[in-house]
């Protein structure tokens, strides 16, 4: 795979990884094994994809107040944790086995996510204790459906949990586990989908930095991958920032789907070959 490839293909897969929360590496990492790169060394150039494509992003939707900060901070206390036990145990398992572990996780997104489809807004959510000694809520403007939009959260403890195997995840396949993240976020938390997708992206980049260290100390993050795929996912990224809050939320979870699809068949067609 050559310079301009690779470049190309990070544009898109950061601009993908933006609108659905799912990070870019996620969408890199089947692709790569595809054209051959060992698994272990696509899963560490991904983890320098996701940062750049979190970078990317999350400024603009932080300013926007589409990223709920607050709740970024709580969750993001799980996925580290999770991301270094992670990655640390990919370094002892065999690389066939990621395959169909990350196609676990994936249709566990998929099944989760799917039940809430028709939904513009989460309905008739009622804050718990913790929800509200947290202060998890918020608000922002949303350009589709032209108007200020108030939300609340609920079940926070059951949410961590979820996060540290989404941050398991992340560091065993480098992919900042944004599908599950988000699977959590609006099925647990029961965060409307662009707040889910937006703070997904703010918190992937921190968990990608922990999980990122264990793979350059094990020698398996090659830069000559990992450069050009950074600064194409970045760019794709900027991209995805500027077009989210144009879209209704039931578009950017019909797009999370499908993407969700691609992923899993890839993921099981790899492990099976593999």
């Amino acid at each position: 795979m050559n310079l301009s490839t690779i470049l190309s293909l990070s544009v898109v897969s950061g601009f993908l990884g933006a609108l659905t929360g799912l990070g870019g590496g996620s969408i890199m990492i089947p692709i790569l094994a595809a054209a051959g790169v060992p698994l272990r060394r696509a899963i560490a150039a991904s983890m320098v994809t996701i940062i750049a494509t979190s970078s990317g992003s999350a400024a603009s939707y932080v300013r926007d107040r589409l990223a709920n900060v607050r709740a970024a901070f709580y969750l993001e206390m799980f996925t580290i944790t999770g991301a270094i036990v992670g990655a640390t145990i990919t370094t002892l398992i065999a690389p066939r086995l990621l395959y169909f572990f990350f196609a676990a996780f994936l249709a566990t997104s998929f099944l989760g996510v799917r039940r809430h489809m028709k939904e513009e807004m989460p309905e008739n959510v009622k804050p718990d204790r913790l929800a509200r000694w947290l202060g998890l809520r918020g608000s922002y403007y949303d350009q589709a459906l032209k108007r200020q939009v108030s939300y609340e959260m609920t079940r926070p403890l059951l949410g961590g949990l979820g996060m540290f195997i989404a941050g398991l995840a992340a560091g065993m396949l480098g992919i900042g586990a944004g599908a599950f993240k988000v699977s959590v976020h609006e099925v647990v938390l029961r965060m409307p989908s662009k707040v889910s997708s937006t703070t997904s992206n703010f918190i992937i980049g921190m968990t990608a930095l922990a999980g990122a260290s264990v793979y350059f100390a094990s020698g398996l993050l090659y830069l000559d991958l990992a450069a050009p795929m950074a600064v194409g996912a970045t760019i794709g990224a900027l991209m995805g920032g500027r077009v989210l809050n144009r879209l209704s939320n039931k578009s950017v979870r019909a797009l999370f789907l499908v993407i969700l699809v691609y992923l899993i068949v890839q993921m099981l067609y790899n492990g099976i070959k593999a």
